[in-house]
C-alpha cells in the first residue's frame, strides 16, 4: 500500500506539475490527494499528520500573499538585482525593439502546432506578379553580369536608368507618396530574381529597400521629411545611402566616434539652431552615388541649447550630398562585387535641427530607431539576397551533374557527387521555408528581431555551404571566370552576406540566444523589467507574479522533458499527418530547451552574458526548432505534395540530429557535473538516437533535381529562365531536356561499342558509325548532336588574350 500511495503521489505531482499549474491548483490538487490518503491510507496517524503539516507549512505561506512577497520575493528580488548584469541603454533599445512572433511558443516548450499550422505563407497580390513577370525579368534581360563586373565596374547607365524609371528603388514606399507599395514578399521575390543574375545588380536594388533613409522616414520622419523624401526616393531622383559603420565601430556600432555639437551657425543666410557634424564611415553601400546620407551619430549639448542633457545619445539625420564640408565618390571594392560601396566623411558639417529624421523631437532616439527597423529589415534582403544565390547553385548543378559526363555517365551517378546535391538541396528547402515563414510574419505586422538574427545567421551559412558545394559539383567549371561562367562571381561574394547586418559570429554567439533568452522567454523579461521600477512596492508586486511563475515554469519543464524522454514525445498531441512524429519530437526538445535555458541563467547568472560557447548553443538550438518549424509549416501550406517529402524527412531529421548535438556539447561542458549527469538521463533517458539522413534519402532528394520535376519546379521558383542570349538557366535547361532525350540513345550507342558493332576514338565517332549501320535512326542521331553541342556549351570556359584581361 505504502508503494500504491507513493505512486499515486507521484502521479498527482506529475500531472500538476506537466500542466504548470497555479499555486492554489497545487494547494487543491495535493489537499485532495491528502483527504483520500488520510481517509483511505492504512498508515499510522503520525504518517498522515506530518504529511498535512507539511502540507500546512509550505502551502500557506505560498498562498498568503502579504508572507510569501515579504518573506520570500522580497529576498530574492534584492539578490536579483544585485546579480543582474548592468545594462547599457542601447542594449537595453536593442532587446525591446520588435516583436515577439513563433519563436516565442517555442521558449515555451509547449508550443500549439495546430496555430503553427494555420499560419498562412505570403502571396502575390496581381500587380506583384505583373511586375515580376515583367518589369522584373525586362531588367533580366539587360544584365551582363561579366561586362558589368570586369570591364564596366559599374551598372550601365541604361540600367541605372532603368531601376530608376520602373522604380526599383521604391518596391516598399507606400502608393501615396509614389511607391510601389509592394508586400517584404514581393519585395524579396524581386531580389531573388535579380540577385541570380547579378549580385551587383540585386545590391543595387536591395539596399535602397532594406533599413536606410526611406523605411527610417516611414516610420519616424516627420509629415514634411515624408514629402519632400519619399516621392523623390521612390522615382529614383534621389539615390539613398545610410552610413552607420566607423572605422572603429564595427559589429560594437555604439562604438563610433562620429560626432555632433548642438550650436548656432548661418544657414541659407540666417542664424538657426542646428548640429557640427563631423564624420568618418566606411563600408557605405551606394555611398559613391548617393544624393542623401543618412547619417547615424553622436549628439552632444555642452551648452544645453536643447535642455539639461549634455550627452543626448545615437541620433539618425538625413544630409544632401550637395551639404558643404561632405566628402563622397571614392569607392571600395567588395571582393569581385561592382555595387557602388564606399567611404564617406564630413568636416565641420553644419545642419539645421529639422533635419534629424522626425525631427528635434527624436534626438538621441536613434538606436532605438535603427534597432526596430532592423528587426524586420534583417529579414527581408538579406535572405533574399542569399537564397537567390542559392536557389541559382541547386538549379545549375543538378543540370549540370547530369549534362556533364565522366567515365562514361552522368557525374551525378557517382554517390559522392548524388550525395553534395541532396545536401545543396535540403539546405535550400531549410533556407527557402524559414524565408517565406518569416516573411508571412512580417507581412502581419510582425517585426520579428530574435527570427530575423535566426534567418540572417543560418540562410547565409546554408548560403555558404551551398557555393562550396556547387563549386564542387562543377570543378574546373566553376572556377574559371568569364562569361560563360554563372558561379564565379556568386561564390566570391558569399563573405559580404556573412558579414553585413551583423557579422554571424555575433549573431550565433550573442544575439539569438542572448536576445531570445530575454524577449521570448515567458517570464524573465518581466522579472527584469519589474527590478528596474523605481517604485519599491510596484517592482515587488510585478516580481513576486512572474518570479513564481517562473519556478513553476521550470518545475513543469523538468517533469515533461523527463516524461517526454520516456516515451519519446509518442504521447504528445499532435496534428495527424505523415510528419506527427517531427512535431512530437519537437515539443520534446522544446521543454528540454526552455528547461536548460533555465538552469542555465541559473547556473551562469549574469555571467552568461560572456559565456558565449554556452549561449550560442542554445541559440543553435533555438534556431534549429525555429528552422524546423518552418519546414513543417511549409510543407502543410504547400498542400503537402508526396514527392516533396524526401526533401521534408532529410530536413527534419537533420534539424533533430543538430538538436541533439548542441545539448551534448552543452551537457559535456557544463560546469555543473553533477546536474549535468541528472540532465543527459532527463533529456536522454535511452541515450541519444536521432542520426543524420541515410544515404537513400538523398538519393531520392538527386533524382528530384536533375529532371524537371515539380519539386525542382517549386524550390527553384522565382529564377529567370526565360529564353534570353545572356541566359545561363535557360540554356541549361534546354540542355538537360536535351540530355534526358539522348539518354536512352546513348545507351543504344554504347551497348553497341561493347558488342563490337562499332569503333571510334571517341564517342562521337561511335555515334556516326552507329547510325551508319542503321543500329540509330537519322532522327536518333540529330537527336544526339544537339545534345552533345548543348553539352559541349555547358562544360566550355572561357580563355582571354593578355589585352582583354587588362579592364578598361
Amino acid at each position: 500500500m505504502t508503494i500504491v500511495w507513493l505512486l499515486a503521489f507521484l502521479i498527482t505531482f506529475g500531472v500538476l506539475a506537466y500542466h504548470q499549474a497555479s499555486l492554489s491548483v497545487w494547494a487543491l490538487g495535493l489537499g485532495l490527494f491528502l483527504l483520500l490518503f488520510s481517509a483511505l491510507g492504512h498508515t499510522a496517524m503520525p504518517v498522515w499528520g506530518a504529511s498535512w503539516l507539511l502540507f500546512l507549512v509550505l502551502f500557506f505561506p505560498l498562498l498568503y500573499t502579504p508572507w510569501r512577497r515579504r518573506y520570500l520575493a522580497k529576498p530574492i528580488l534584492a539578490f536579483y538585482q544585485n546579480s543582474m548584469p548592468v545594462m547599457s541603454r542601447t542594449e537595453r533599445e536593442a532587446l525591446n525593439a520588435g516583436t515577439v512572433s513563433w519563436e516565442g511558443d517555442l521558449f515555451s516548450g509547449r508550443p500549439d502546432w495546430n496555430k503553427l499550422l494555420a499560419l498562412p505563407l505570403p502571396q502575390l497580390s496581381q500587380e506583384e506578379k505583373d511586375y515580376l513577370d515583367g518589369t522584373v525579368e525586362t531588367l533580366c534581360s539587360m544584365i551582363d553580369d561579366w561586362e558589368l563586373t570586369h570591364q564596366r565596374g559599374d551598372l550601365s547607365p541604361v540600367i541605372w536608368d532603368f531601376l530608376k524609371k520602373e522604380g526599383f528603388f521604391g518596391l516598399l514606399i507606400p502608393k501615396e507618396y509614389g511607391g510601389k507599395g509592394f508586400s517584404n514578399y514581393a519585395c524579396s521575390q524581386v531580389q531573388i530574381k535579380v540577385q541570380a543574375c547579378s549580385v551587383s545588380a540585386g545590391t543595387t536594388v536591395s539596399v535602397p529597400n532594406s533599413l536606410g533613409p526611406a523605411e527610417l522616414l516611414l516610420h519616424y520622419g516627420t509629415p514634411e521629411q515624408k514629402s519632400y523624401y519619399l516621392p523623390r526616393l521612390a522615382c529614383g531622383e534621389e539615390v539613398p545611402c545610410f552610413a552607420l559603420t566607423s572605422p572603429n565601430a564595427g559589429s560594437d556600432a555604439t562604438a563610433m566616434t562620429d560626432w555632433g555639437v548642438v550650436c548656432k551657425a548661418m544657414h541659407e543666410g540666417q542664424t538657426v539652431l542646428g548640429i557640427r557634424l563631423n564624420w568618418n564611415k566606411r563600408y557605405i553601400t551606394l555611398a559613391p552615388v548617393a544624393t542623401v546620407i543618412g547619417l547615424a551619430f553622436k549628439l552632444f549639448d555642452p551648452d544645453h541649447l536643447l535642455g539639461d542633457k549634455e550627452d543626448i545619445g545615437i541620433t539618425c539625420a538625413l544630409i544632401p550630398r550637395h551639404t558643404p564640408g561632405v566628402q563622397v565618390g571614392r569607392r571600395h571594392m567588395p571582393l569581385s562585387a561592382r555595387f557602388q560601396n564606399g567611404p564617406t566623411q564630413g568636416k565641420d558639417v553644419f545642419i539645421p535641427l529639422d533635419w534629424i529624421i522626425g525631427g528635434p523631437a527624436m534626438a538621441g532616439h536613434g538606436w532605438r530607431m535603427l534597432m526596430e527597423c532592423l528587426a524586420g529589415g534583417r529579414a527581408v534582403s538579406l535572405p533574399a539576397v542569399t537564397t537567390g544565390g542559392a536557389k541559382a547553385a541547386v538549379f545549375a548543378s543538378g543540370a549540370y551533374g547530369r549534362i556533364r559526363k565522366q567515365f562514361k555517365q552522368a557525374i551525378v551517378r557517382f554517390e559522392g557527387v548524388s550525395e553534395t546535391l541532396a545536401r545543396m538541396a535540403g539546405n535550400l528547402y531549410t533556407m527557402d521555408s524559414a524565408r517565406l515563414f518569416t516573411l508571412g510574419s512580417l507581412d502581419r505586422g510582425e517585426k520579428p528581431a530574435v527570427a530575423s538574427a535566426i534567418i540572417k545567421y543560418h540562410i547565409t551559412e546554408r548560403a555558404r555551404s551551398i557555393g562550396n558545394d556547387a563549386m564542387d559539383i562543377h570543378g574546373g567549371k566553376g572556377i574559371i571566370l568569364g562569361p560563360k561562367n554563372y558561379l564565379g562571381r556568386s561564390y566570391e561574394a558569399i563573405p559580404i552576406a556573412i558579414t553585413v547586418e551583423g557579422a554571424n559570429i555575433l549573431t550565433r554567439n550573442m544575439i539569438i540566444f542572448g536576445q531570445g533568452a530575454i524577449r521570448c522567454h515567458p517570464y524573465v523579461f518581466a522579472e527584469y523589467e519589474a527590478a528596474r521600477l523605481k517604485d519599491e512596492k510596484k517592482a515587488l508586486v510585478a516580481f513576486d507574479k512572474a518570479i513564481f511563475a517562473h519556478l513553476g515554469f521550470t518545475l513543469s519543464n523538468l517533469v515533461r522533458t523527463f516524461f517526454l524522454g520516456l516515451t519519446s514525445g509518442r504521447l504528445v498531441p499532435a496534428p495527424n499527418s505523415r510528419l506527427k512524429a517531427y512535431f512530437q519530437q519537437a515539443t520534446r526538445f522544446c521543454s528540454a530547451f526552455a528547461l536548460l535555458s533555465d538552469l542555465s541563467m541559473m547556473v551562469y547568472g549574469g555571467g552568461l552574458k560572456r559565456k558565449e560557447s554556452v549561449s550560442a548553443r542554445l541559440g543553435d538550438i533555438l534556431s534549429q526548432l525555429y528552422l524546423l518549424s518552418s519546414i513543417l509549416n511549409r510543407y502543410h501550406q504547400d498542400g503537402s505534395p508526396a514527392e516533396d517529402l524526401p526533401l521534408v524527412h532529410w530536413t527534419a531529421k537533420t534539424c533533430l540530429y543538430e538538436i541533439q548535438q548542441r545539448f551534448e556539447e552543452l551537457l559535456h561542458n557544463f560546469p555543473w557535473k553533477s546536474l549535468a549527469f541528472v540532465l543527459r538521463l532527463l533529456i536522454f533517458p535511452f541515450g541519444k538516437h536521432f542520426a543524420k539522413p541515410p544515404v537513400r534519402l538523398g538519393s531520392q532528394i538527386t533524382s528530384l533535381f536533375i529532371a524537371p520535376t515539380e519539386t525542382r519546379k517549386r524550390l527553384t521558383s522565382g529564377l529567370f529562365t526565360a529564353p534570353c542570349d545572356l541566359n545561363p538557366y535557360y540554356q541549361l535547361e534546354v540542355a538537360l531536356l536535351k540530355t534526358i532525350q539522348a539518354e536512352p540513345i546513348e545507351k543504344i550507342i554504347r551497348k553497341a561499342a561493347y558488342e563490337g558493332e562499332v569503333k571510334g576514338y571517341h564517342f562521337q565517332e561511335q555515334a556516326q558509325m552507329a547510325f551508319d549501320k542503321g543500329i540509330i535512326t537519322l532522327e536518333q542521331y540529330d537527336i544526339f548532336k544537339q545534345a552533345d553541342e548543348a553539352r559541349q556549351a555547358i562544360i566550355a570556359v572561357d580563355d582571354f588574350s593578355p589585352e582583354e584581361l587588362v579592364r578598361a
